[in-house]
């Protein structure tokens, strides 16, 4: 097989039947821009990023058909602590986000949440640990960053695979180096 140059994920893209109403909930309730848009043929497109160094880190099209089901499994965007995790938990809430589910998988907590147009999106940080996935039990805010701690490893520690995180990644970097 041939060895492919790296690359890094850039930016989707998402069909969409309200493109202001999606702008809006991305713009407000996430912190995304507007930084570019306008009309292709018999499309319209809306360039969101919140980062400079990226014209887009998502772009909307219209065209999908109203009352089509999404095809989007979830869109995930990675924040760095627990802080973090818990200000969108709270931003979510208080903006009456639809959906909104806090989840330990012990290798990540996450809390998904639906955008306007049923898609499932989700805000997560890694853990300190892996396990062999998927796993899913309710991750509760009220808890200390030290009692979410000791809860994960309580949850999984017994499990065969659980393991530091990092030793995990050693291993899939033989893999994929």
């Amino acid at each position: 097989m041939a060895k492919f140059p790296k690359f890094e994920m850039g930016h989707i893209g998402v069909n969409v039947t309200d493109i202001d109403g999606m702008t809006e909930f991305y713009r407000r309730v996430l912190g995304f821009t507007v930084t570019d848009g306008g009309k292709l043929r018999d499309m319209r497109l809306a360039f969101l990023s919140r980062d400079p160094g990226h014209h887009h880190q998502i772009v909307f099209v219209t065209g999908r058909p109203p009352g089509t089901v999404t095809t989007i499994n979830q869109i995930s965007f990675k924040v760095a602590s627990l802080d973090d995790l818990r200000t969108y938990h709270e931003a979510l809430l208080a903006a009456d986000v639809e959906g909104i589910d806090p989840v330990d998988h012990g290798n990540a907590w996450s809390v998904y949440f639906l955008d306007p147009e049923g898609n499932r999106l989700e805000v997560f940080m890694d853990t300190p640990w892996y396990v062999k996935q998927p796993k899913r039990e309710t991750l509760d805010f009220a808890l200390s960053d030290e009692e979410i701690n000791q809860a994960t490893i309580a949850r999984f520690g017994d499990d065969e695979t659980f393991r530091p995180v990092e030793d995990w990644r050693d291993e899939v970097r033989k893999v994929i180096a």
